[in-house]
């Protein structure tokens, strides 16, 4: 399985860091996703390929035109009709939560289509008519959606089976089992003359395993209760 990613940005170049390092590096040399950047200036009709305009009504800052973002959306649309059935999603700090079970859902899609919001915001009539999902990294404002877009790409690329180096690794995440993860060490066992818990020396199994519950269950009770609701 494989997922394409579409990603409709002003600032395309932002993406080469990420994309070039790591696991997403690997994935993309694997086949597992790849990842498509086009330019919403790419489909501008003027010389100075303006994408922003004032808001009606007044009010500071500029607002994100809809002629060039739905211009490049159904450019896609005319391409590969497949692309019909993706999800198009619009990174916004209005937008839904981004979790775990949302990147588990991803994961499953052959394609997903992301814009990244910027200025003040973009046109209503984007959200009305394109959009099928708008989807925020968190309660905070940030300069355009380039950063939650590869924070997004992130979290869905690890789900995709191959992409790690152990299946396991994603089932044992915090969020995945709807707790947080459990204390984790590696050696040395004493640092600094502070122990590692003998439990996970004794070579126990079903010991440790539920040394790791309770623990993990104490954790997030102590961080994230609202997980345990």
């Amino acid at each position: 399985m494989s997922i394409n990613f579409h990603v409709l940005t002003l600032f395309p170049e932002m993406f080469e860091g990420p994309v070039s390092q790591s696991i997403l590096s690997r994935a993309v040399k694997n086949d597992l996703i790849d990842i498509e950047l086009y330019d919403i200036r790419d489909l501008t009709h003027d010389k100075r390929g303006t994408v922003d305009d004032y808001p009606f009504g007044g009010g500071p800052g500029m607002i994100l035109k809809a002629e060039p973002i739905f211009e490049t959306v159904e450019s896609l649309y005319a391409s590969d009709e497949s692309l019909l059935q993706a999800p198009v999603i619009l990174l916004s700090p209005q937008g839904t939560l981004l979790t775990q079970p949302m990147a588990e859902d991803l994961s499953l899609e052959n394609n997903v289509i992301l814009i990244c919001g910027h200025y003040e915001g973009v046109d209503e009539r984007i959200r009305k008519h394109l959009v099928t999902d708008e989807i925020s990294i968190g309660d905070y404002v940030l300069t355009g959606g380039e950063l939650p877009a590869m924070v997004l790409i992130d979290s869905v690329t690890r789900l995709i089976p191959g992409v790690l180096g152990s299946a396991e690794s994603t089932r044992n995440d915090s969020f995945t089992s709807r707790i947080l993860q459990y204390p984790q060490y590696t050696r040395p066992s004493n640092f600094r003359g502070w122990e590692v818990p003998e439990i996970l020396l004794s070579g126990n199994h079903s010991a440790i395993k539920q040394w790791r519950r309770q623990n993990a269950i104490a954790r997030t009770a102590a961080r994230r209760p609202d997980l345990l609701e």
